[in-house]
């Protein structure tokens, strides 16, 4: 069973890109994936920024990235890019930290304008970590995540372009995961 880590990158303590991430999780989960989420903002702050990666806590964090089978990176965009958070968090990374994943970028914020952020900003970034594979990514808007008094929910049209690329991301995974057969030598008589 492949194993798929969400990293999300926002700050604040009720996000809407954690939201997000945990739609997606239980999608795979109810796929037959094994799923995690690790919470930047959770980590040691003063190590992160100081990229003490050898301290207990960076290290499991970086151990969870090494392990999963496909990442799904989530952040909010601030200020027409991903978050400083997620950025240290990343540069923390081997070169080639994400060598072999597929991974599955996710975007949230107020409007369309910050949309490019996942091809231009988030994209190469990953890319250049060694991503095997990164899937086309999702824009969601923050309205499009509701909020009350029971659990938080996705309009649903959000919810089924967010799912369309989940299945898209599954596949691939699932393509990058599975056992090749070994070619067979045929030696003649």
């Amino acid at each position: 069973m492949a194993s798929i880590l969400a990293l999300t990158g926002s700050p604040s303590l009720h996000s809407r890109t954690a939201v997000v991430a945990d739609h997606v999780l239980r999608r795979l989960s109810h796929s037959g994936f094994a799923t995690a989420h690790l919470a930047v903002r959770e980590l040691p702050a003063a190590d992160l920024l100081a990229a003490r990666s050898g301290q207990p806590e960076l290290r499991r964090a970086l151990a969870a990235v090494a392990e999963a089978d496909g990442l799904v990176i989530a952040t909010p965009v601030y200020k027409a890019s991903y978050t400083g958070l997620l950025k240290a968090f990343l540069d923390l990374l081997p070169q080639d930290g994400l060598a072999g994943k597929t991974v599955l970028p996710l975007a949230t914020g107020g409007s369309l304008a910050h949309v490019l952020t996942l091809d231009y900003a988030l994209r190469p970034v990953l890319t250049a970590l060694g991503a095997r594979h990164v899937t086309t990514g999702r824009f969601v808007l923050d309205s499009s995540v509701e909020r009350g008094d029971g659990p938080d929910r996705l309009r649903p049209e959000a919810e089924l372009d967010l799912f369309q690329a989940v299945d898209e991301f599954a596949e691939a995974l699932h393509l990058h995961t599975a056992p090749h057969p070994r070619p067979t030598l045929t030696v003649a008589p």
